[in-house]
């Protein structure tokens, strides 16, 4: 049983002191563990290009045409039973690193978009996906911050694991957290979430949600879209729309059942999502890129105005 450790902070920081408890926890419950500090890695940004969505829904196979470290880290991710996540809070929010994981990770390995990729190539002859991008896995997150401006951050560290399907444990935030080293009582807590994902990854197929109760009773969050004008809500997170109702002083979110076969985490809801790409992307869209009209207006916005650029780029990085 391994339990892999990502840090998004800087090095020695809070975010790679936090990391290593929750491992110390980890491997005092058997775990073998291994420590990355995602800063040294070259992830370089999703351009958006929807090939990968292309690929595995026409069935030729799992890739993406950026050449950086992310593979190897993928590789570390699958080859993991369980994976913990501290994570810095940016503007209330997951920090940019931790987007640009999360940007590389889907659609490239959705689940929904991996089995379709299968099925196609079955018929066709094609690439199948790796196999290990099925298997499940769990994984815990904690965002760390430096204030208490964090409404945002479970919620965004939770679409990540949606995107494969991975059992969430903890999903933790931490507020006015730059001393909490000396803080015993929440350095406990960390240890726990370390123990708890080795017992988790112990077995698998047993494995539950450890935390705080959210709103919505099937993903636990707690952020909704509210649509003005009505009483409708919408699971920020898994996408279920319903209606928010205080009872007894409880606020719950009640929705229809057939909209659990709808939602972005199960697989009739990602088998939506996907065969609603390979239509409108793979068969619409790409019909209309050839038209004539569609070229026409392309080429009127790229010829009426260039994209500035330094000379040479200033940027550096010292870890």
């Amino acid at each position: 049983m391994k339990i892999l450790g990502l840090s998004f902070g800087t090095k020695n920081g809070t975010n790679d002191s936090l990391c290593i408890e929750a491992l110390m926890g980890a491997k005092e419950t058997g775990a073998d563990i291994e420590f990355i500090r995602m800063s040294t890695l070259n992830i370089l940004h999703c351009t958006g290009c929807c090939t990968c969505s292309r690929m595995l829904t026409s069935g030729k196979g799992n890739m993406c045409i950026l050449n950086d470290d992310f593979d190897w880290l993928l590789d570390k991710m699958l080859d993991a039973d369980g994976i913990i996540i501290s994570d810095p809070i940016f503007e209330e929010g997951a920090s940019g690193l931790f987007h640009t994981l999360m940007d590389r990770f889907g659609p490239r390995l959705d689940r929904g978009n991996n089995i379709i990729n299968d099925k196609i190539a079955e018929q066709i002859g094609g690439q199948k996906t790796d196999d290990r991008i099925f298997q499940d896995k769990v994984i815990s997150y904690m965002g760390v911050g430096g204030s208490d401006w964090g409404t945002r951050v479970q919620c965004e560290h939770a679409m990540h694991a949606l995107v494969d399907m991975w059992q969430i444990i903890d999903n933790k935030w931490f507020p006015w957290s730059k001393s909490i080293i000396m803080d015993d009582e929440h350095l406990a807590e960390v240890h726990q979430v370390g123990v708890n994902i080795a017992n988790a990854a112990a077995d698998i197929s047993e494995a539950t949600y450890q935390g705080e109760a959210g709103v919505c009773p099937h993903c636990h969050n707690k952020l909704f879209y509210l649509t003005p004008g009505t009483n409708e809500a919408v699971c920020a997170q898994c996408g279920i729309v319903g209606e928010l109702k205080i009872e007894n002083g409880v606020t719950n979110f009640v929705f229809a059942d057939d909209q659990l076969d709808k939602a972005h985490d199960t697989l009739p809801g990602k088998f939506i999502h996907g065969n609603d790409i390979k239509d409108r992307i793979e068969g619409e869209f790409v019909k209309t890129m050839k038209t004539p009209e569609f070229k026409a207006r392309k080429k009127a916005y790229s010829h009426f105005i260039k994209a500035s650029k330094p000379e040479k780029s200033t940027a550096t990085m010292t870890v």
